[in-house]
This record gives C-alpha cells, sequence and structure tokens, in this order.
C-alpha cells in the first residue's frame, strides 16, 4: 500500500480545523500531520515537517494565507498549496494563485470534493473548485491576442496549445485533458511542458494566469 498523502491545515479557527482533520482522516490514503492556527505557525510548521499538501486559509492573523503561500512556494518550489476559504472573491483566487497555490476550494466543499483536489494537487495537478471557476473562466479571455497583446510570450502558442491552456485554466489534470481532447496522455504532457517554455512561467498554475493576463484564453 502507498504512503498517505501527509497534509498540514492552517486556519485560524480551532473548530474549522478539527473539522477539516475529521473529513480528510476518514480516508485511508490521507494523514494530517499537523495544524497551524497563523500563518507565522505555518511557515514553521511546513518547513519543518515538509507535507505532500497544505491546506491553507486566507484570513489569518499575523500574516495571512496569501503571503504565507508566497514565503512557502519560495522556500519550497515543489510544495502543493490548496488555499481554503469562505470568501468567494475573485481578488482572494488571484492573488492566491499568483503566489503560488496550487488550487482554490471553498470551505463549504463537501467532504469528497476536498479529499478529491487534495489527491489532485498532491499528483500535480491544479484545482479552482465549481463555486469559483466561474469568476476564474469569466476573467480569461477566449480570443486570440493581436498586435502587441502577446508581446510577453517568449514564442506564439498554436491553437492546440491554447485549448489546452484553456483546460489547465478550468483546472483540469492532464489525464482529463487527455479524454477531453482525445489525446494520448503523454501528448498532453509534452505539450503542457511546451507551453510553460513559451510562456515563460514554472508551473501550470503561473501559466494559465499569464495567459489571462495576455487575453490568450
Amino acid at each position: 500500500m502507498a504512503d498517505p498523502i501527509r497534509i498540514v491545515v492552517v486556519d485560524d479557527q480551532a473548530l474549522m480545523r478539527a473539522g477539516l482533520r475529521t473529513l480528510l482522516e476518514l480516508e485511508d490514503d490521507l494523514l494530517v500531520v499537523g495544524e497551524a492556527g497563523t500563518g507565522d505557525e505555518a511557515i514553521e510548521m511546513v518547513q519543518r515537517d515538509a507535507p505532500d499538501v497544505v491546506l491553507m486559509d486566507v484570513r489569518m492573523p499575523e500574516r495571512n494565507g496569501v503571503e504565507a503561500t508566497r514565503i512557502l512556494r519560495k522556500r519550497m518550489p515543489d510544495l502543493k498549496i490548496l488555499i481554503l476559504t469562505t470568501f468567494d472573491d475573485d481578488r482572494y483566487v488571484f492573488e492566491g494563485l499568483r503566489a503560488g497555490a496550487t488550487g482554490y476550494l471553498l470551505k463549504d466543499a463537501s467532504g469528497a470534493e476536498l479529499a478529491s483536489a487534495v489527491r489532485t494537487v498532491a499528483a500535480g495537478g491544479a484545482v479552482i473548485g465549481a463555486a469559483v471557476a466561474g469568476a476564474v473562466l469569466h476573467r480569461v479571455a477566449r480570443t486570440p491576442p493581436a498586435g502587441d497583446e502577446a508581446d510577453g510570450l517568449l514564442e506564439p502558442l498554436a491553437p492546440r496549445e491554447v485549448e489546452i491552456l484553456a483546460a489547465i485554466g478550468e483546472g483540469l489534470s492532464n489525464p482529463q485533458i487527455a479524454r477531453r481532447l482525445d489525446l494520448a496522455e503523454g501528448t498532453v504532457k509534452n505539450y503542457v511542458s511546451r507551453i510553460l517554455q513559451k510562456t515563460g512561467t514554472e508551473d501550470r498554475t503561473q501559466a494559465a494566469l499569464r495567459a489571462r493576463d495576455l487575453g490568450l484564453i
């Protein structure tokens, strides 16, 4: 049996932390290894315990979740951080993702949705909960750029790459994109690698955000 996914839960409310722990540990493959109540506690704990996934609240004392995410991703580039909040607000979505979060989920998500999101980000995918996906996609243009709108790209994107980047923006994993577009998973992986190179980004979430900023999707 594979080792469980190790998780640190970060929230300033003890009751919320306890509830999240209970939901997560109903799953045999998920294990909560620590809890933190502030951004500073989270930074110290995560660096010490090196979990696979961090569930990060947005609004906390001392240092908020966006700032803690930015610091942790700078120090631990491979760390997976899933932001949890009750605030359905575009600003938090994009600030968190720009800081390096791998996904964003509202706290009223079901236990099954939470567990699925943790597994997805642990496996290298990105998650944007259904309740906030509309806000994200609303701010994503669907037409290719014209003139100097593509100046931020190292190379222009091919139509298929734009299509795959749009799917990444929806939070789809490589296998899900492969099924949607009827492509081999290895082909999708190669496309994603080229997209990262062309957009000058380090991961798929940053690539989707860069594309949104440039009006590419």
